[in-house]
């Protein structure tokens, strides 16, 4: 391995990885769940939106946090919508690692551990996910395919894409 590689792995290895339901999130973790979410959506995205859109209290939260135990940084999360009356389908959305943890496979680690406990908890639930669109690639290497047009959603371009 090269240097920036161990790097990477080693700083992958150290993270706390936690994937809980909302009830069990403490107040510290909603506060940096919609800090993180604020920060990389609406500020670096430069996206005025709604984030806070009531989903959150019936989803599984995957929080991933930084090593320093005094004061640990969220790193990276995702959320997880389970099949409802409206919608049969499990919707992995929100997804984001942090401006400090980027370019170490976060999203990759993220999205691997996500799909096997998605897979091993809803066996043969199909899964989808609003992609922005320059992401297609990327979720395309975890298995999903596009199943809409490519639509503006907030200012920026987004495609549905879904895994069986």
């Amino acid at each position: 391995m090269t240097e920036p590689q161990q790097t990477a792995a080693t700083r992958l290895a150290q993270l706390d990885w936690r994937w809980k339901s909302f009830d069990d999130l403490t107040g510290i973790e909603v506060y940096t769940m919609l800090g993180a979410r604020s920060t990389v959506f609406v500020i670096e995205q430069n996206c005025l939106y709604g984030d806070i859109d009531g989903l959150d209290m019936d989803a599984w939260h995957l929080l991933v946090y930084g090593p320093d135990e005094k004061r640990p940084a969220l790193a990276g999360y995702l959320r997880v919508l389970l099949p409802d009356a409206d919608d049969a389908d499990i919707r992995i959305g929100r997804v984001l690692t942090t401006a400090e943890f980027r370019g170490i496979g976060l999203g990759n680690a993220m999205l691997e551990r996500s799909l096997t406990h998605i897979r091993a908890q809803w066996p043969g639930t199909p899964i989808r996910l609003h992609a922005q669109a320059h992401l297609q690639a990327f979720y395309g290497a975890f298995g999903f395919a596009p199943v809409s047009e490519i639509h503006e959603e907030d200012g920026i371009p987004h495609v549905w894409m879904r895994s069986a």
